[in-house]
């Protein structure tokens, strides 16, 4: 019986939420629904074209693995995560708030620089376009890893972020390294299309031959295979992963199980922000699969928890919301 249910790994990030129009994408030249890497410079002139929007979530501790990693342990599961904050009042910030939601975190002392920040930008539409100022979180390297900590994890989960610099690549590569040479199952999301459309063979080379669990979104899943046909995209994706989890928004997803293909519906509701609901899904899911639930109701429970997040604003529920949805399913 290992210590942990999942051990995430990814880049830590304040996150700060804006309601903004799509003419307001338009005049600061945002690419929308895409997560885009600038500079403080540039995230600063983002906020000054944006200082009379109301912010309207508390700013919270993220990151897509991050926001995963909250997600398992508010449903009652056992988490650690390693990501990399400056010595700052964010960092600071960050740290508390990820043992506030019950997750154990590395030990290292955190050095001087300036801890990375995610301004998320959400249309009318739902969609979330989000321009991120890695900061320090750029250097996570093997450094930020706890090789014992990963040993004792049911399934260690990468995001297909820590892509995008050499030393967070090389870590996310020796982390699943460790996991498949001590009996621990490994997951990945892809995280970002535009993430899969530039660095696709980075993504395949933090996998190597084959990972036990991929998520993705439809699109994710296209890009990933380098076809038109989700059909086609299946096929691929089965030979690099023994399971996979493809969502499908409003629709539902797809789960494989190493057998079949399930088909998991969509619940109906109105979506006001769709930023951290492939998070909220994945965190649900790998919850229920350490926690004994088949594929079909792990997919459910985390098609209602998706749900619940994208029709509110923000990445993360309240404590209590994670339980009324954990006690409807178990």
């Amino acid at each position: 019986m290992k210590k942990y249910h999942v051990y995430g790994i990814g880049a830590a990030l304040v996150d700060t939420e804006l309601e903004v129009s799509d003419s307001d994408l338009v005049t600061m030249q945002v690419d929308k629904g895409l997560m885009t890497l600038v500079d403080e410079a540039r995230q600063a002139e983002l906020l000054g074209h944006l200082e009379s929007h109301m912010v309207y979530s508390k700013r919270a501790s993220g990151g897509s693995a991050g926001n995963t990693i909250i997600a398992t342990s508010y449903f009652g599961g056992s988490t650690f995560f390693s990501g990399k904050v400056a010595n700052d009042e964010n960092g600071d910030f960050y740290m508390q708030d990820m043992k506030d939601a019950g997750v154990a975190t590395i030990t290292t002392p955190a050095e001087t620089g300036v801890t990375g920040k995610c301004l998320i930008l959400i249309t009318p539409d739902a969609e979330r376009s989000m321009n991120t100022f890695l900061g320090i979180s750029a250097t996570l390297s093997n450094r930020e890893l706890d090789e014992q900590a990963i040993s004792d994890s049911e399934y260690l989960y990468i995001e297909s972020y820590l892509v995008t610099s050499d030393s967070g690549r090389e870590a996310a590569t020796k982390a699943r390294q460790v996991a498949q040479s001590n009996g621990s199952k490994v997951a990945i999301s892809f995280s970002d299309p535009g993430i899969i459309a530039h660095f696709a063979d980075g993504v395949k080379s933090i996998m190597g031959d084959k990972v036990e669990l991929v998520f993705c979104n439809e699109e994710e899943a296209l890009s990933f295979a380098g076809v038109s046909s989700l059909d086609a995209a299946i096929e691929k994706i089965k030979q690099v992963s023994e399971e996979f989890v493809i969502t499908l928004g409003a629709k539902g997803a797809l789960v494989y199980d190493g057998n079949t293909i399930i088909s998991i519906d969509g619940v109906s509701v109105k979506a006001v922000d769709t930023n951290g609901a492939g998070d909220m899904f994945a965190g649900a899911f790998l919850y229920g699969i350490t926690h004994g639930m088949t594929h079909q109701q792990a997919g459910d429970f985390a098609s209602a928890a998706a749900a619940k997040v994208v029709s509110q604003y923000g990445p993360r529920l309240s404590a209590d919301e994670y339980k009324a949805i954990a006690k409807d399913f178990t």
